[in-house]
């Protein structure tokens, strides 16, 4: 649960190859509750108080300016649902008058990732061990019973990488069958009207960077994602409504720290709940937003640009929005 995130980054992209080239069954129909808004309101108040002492926790639609120089930014939801509609009202202007989309992964960086998918199994599947092998007994009785309830054989899965796995368990089986039914999160959303404007759609990094980022995860952080996830499984639909219902709220950042509640609440240790909140952090988010800060800039001395990227990049003092702030640029809530 800790490395939730991850699923975030990789779920557009990867989850439609796993469904179709695959052959998998869809899941069900969403029927999760909030688990924020359960919450006692003195616990609410303190993981809101955590989410908001960090820069530009709320919010989903920034402007940046600096000069004649503006900067669009939207911080995206990667899952389909119905209330992505007001966002990109809030953003087609923008977008209209931009001189290029940047986007995490474009159309030409997802077909070519899916092609080598496709062509090269090794990227999903270990050559090493299986998971049984790497697994207790236990361990890999309770990984099948969450499998089977996602719709995954076990004998497919127990030849998968261990962090793929997780990623599946940690899906809410509703949205891979509303992705499976041609969903669209607000990415897929921003870039379609780019399409439709004739905007230019830009990457924001290379197509293979769900690989990198896979092979630096160790071997023993990978099957601890994986633990996290089995144990997470159940409530699958329950945070997949509660990270929906923060995220249109404007309060993507309590979804964060709702995290690390779960993660301890589930069992682990808050040492080792912390250490693979660090990983994640610098591993999906940090490095990524530092990358990603001069293609940003460079393209904004262009024309207009928007950024739609995933929302936990836009907030902390290592987002998007801080550092453009601390590079000069004026930031503006939108939305």
């Amino acid at each position: 649960m800790t490395l939730r995130p991850l699923r975030q980054l990789l779920a557009p992209v990867l989850m439609p190859v796993l469904w179709v080239a695959l052959a998998l069954p869809v899941g069900a129909q969403c029927s999760g509750s909030d688990l924020f808004d359960a919450l006692p309101k003195a616990e609410q108040a303190r993981l809101e108080a955590a989410a908001h002492a960090v820069p530009f926790a709320q919010g989903l639609v920034f402007s940046a300016t600096k000069g004649d120089q503006t900067i669009t930014l939207a911080g995206t939801y990667h899952l389909p649902d119905p209330r992505h509609d007001a966002l990109v009202a809030q953003v087609q202007e923008a977008l209209k008058h931009a001189s290029a989309l940047l986007v995490e992964a474009g159309p030409d960086e997802e077909a070519r990732l899916q092609k080598a998918m496709m062509a090269d199994p090794t990227l999903m599947f270990s050559k090493g061990k299986t998971l049984p092998e790497l697994l207790s007994p236990a361990e890999w009785e309770l990984t099948k019973t969450a499998l089977a309830a996602h719709g995954m054989p076990a004998f497919l899965a127990a030849k998968m990488r261990p962090a793929f796995v997780a990623m599946t368990l940690s899906l809410p089986p509703c949205a891979v069958k509303d992705m499976g039914a041609g969903g669209k999160g607000l990415d897929k959303v921003l870039m379609q009207a780019a399409q439709t404007d004739k905007v230019a759609i830009r990457a924001l990094e290379p197509w293979d960077t769900v690989f990198t980022l896979f092979n630096s995860i160790s071997e023993a952080d990978s099957l601890e994602m994986l633990r996290a996830a089995v144990v997470g499984a159940p409530l699958a639909d329950d945070m997949g409504v509660t990270m929906a219902d923060l995220y249109f709220r404007g309060e993507p950042r309590i979804i964060w720290e709702l995290a690390r509640e779960q993660a301890i609440a589930g069992g682990m240790a808050p040492v080792e709940v912390e250490r693979q909140m660090k990983l994640s952090e610098d591993l999906l988010m940090v490095a990524r937003n530092h990358n990603w800060l001069p293609e940003i800039e460079a393209a904004a001395t262009k024309g207009p640009v928007v950024v739609a990227v995933g929302a936990l990049h836009l907030s902390g003092d290592q987002g998007l929005l801080y550092l453009l702030q601390q590079d000069g640029y004026t930031i503006t809530r939108l939305d």
